[in-house]
């Protein structure tokens, strides 16, 4: 055996017992250090021990050049990468800044609204305004991608029955997610129940689920309405007391609904909602005699009317 040859067997040697040493230290004694970090709920982001073993095989394979790699990174890892970030001129400002991009005239003369896109069956039109809805907030579109699921364009009605079962699922995850958070909350917090309102109202209202489903929910919702009401009845604002009798009404719980109305008009006893949502349940309810004396009392009042309900005035009024 020639010198070079021995030098070489003996620098397999050492680098074949660096890459044990390495991957004994990593395996056994950091990653189970840092495996009791996790326990105690310390946040990390570090090797494990798939990560050592990919790297001993890389020493093994390129000696001197991997054991050497693998130092050199570690080296800049702890001398530059893992400095502290220097934030003292960084300033966070909680103002959002509008942005106002140019309207892209050509792409808004090209859309058309779905319901139009499907009256006339225009397949380029209608898959245009899908890309268009899937590009923009879904979650106020429901309505209109349930409708594509009818058209003829086989496409589009796929296309519109994935967003629409994503979306549904997602809220169905969320919902229970939170309805359960809700049960093990205290006497005092209402985080879980101001979140179900909004969130759930700007589903529920789109109507998009099945009338058995669409009640389930609606029924947790008011259960969410109802603990905060006991809870912080101040947290309860008109938007909330509205959604929760508009939601109630369209499921014809009429006395659950009422009951709603009934605390909307005691908490904002001057406002518009408070009129029209008894006005919409009379008027469903057929109870003309309570239906006629909310109207007269809207119009004997001081409450700012808008359109809609000035409409309705005319014609019963």
């Amino acid at each position: 055996m020639t010198r070079n040859e021995y030098i070489f067997l003996i620098v397999l040697f050492i680098n074949f017992l660096v890459a044990v040493v390495y991957v004994l230290w990593g395996m056994v004694v950091v990653v189970t250090a840092r495996f009791k970090e996790k326990k105690e709920a310390v946040e990390f982001l570090h090797d494990n021990r798939r990560t050592y073993l990919l790297r001993f095989i890389v020493m093994l394979l390129c000696p001197v050049i991997g054991p050497l790699f693998f130092l050199c990174s570690y080296l800049l890892y702890i001398t530059i990468f893992r400095s502290q970030v220097d934030l003292e001129d960084v300033i966070f400002s909680k103002e959002r800044v509008r942005i106002q991009l140019k309207a892209d005239e050509e792409r808004e003369r090209n859309i058309v609204p779905i319901e139009e896109a499907i009256a006339v069956n225009e397949k380029k039109n209608l898959r245009m305004a899908m890309l268009n809805i899937a590009k923009g907030e879904i979650q106020n579109s429901l309505t209109s991608i349930a409708l594509a699921l009818n058209t003829e364009d086989s496409e589009s009605s796929h296309y519109a029955a994935s967003i629409l079962s994503d979306e549904l699922n997602l809220f169905r995850i969320d919902v229970q997610r939170v309805y359960q958070e809700m049960g093990k909350e205290g006497s005092t917090e209402t985080e879980c129940e101001e979140f179900l309102l909004k969130y759930m109202n700007g589903i529920l209202k789109q109507g998009v689920f099945s009338n058995l489903e669409q009640k389930k929910y609606v029924r947790m919702m008011a259960e969410a309405a109802e603990n905060l009401y006991r809870k912080r009845v101040m947290g309860l604002s008109e938007q909330h007391l509205e959604s929760v009798c508009l939601r109630l009404l369209e499921i014809q719980a009429f006395d659950d609904s009422n009951r709603w109305c009934q605390r909307l008009a005691e908490r904002y006893p001057n406002s518009l909602s408070a009129y029209t949502c008894k006005l919409k349940l009379y008027f469903t309810m057929k109870n003309k005699a309570a239906f006629f004396q909310t109207l007269e009392a809207l119009k004997q009042s001081d409450v700012v009317i808008d359109n809609e309900t000035l409409e309705l005035i005319r014609i019963f009024g």
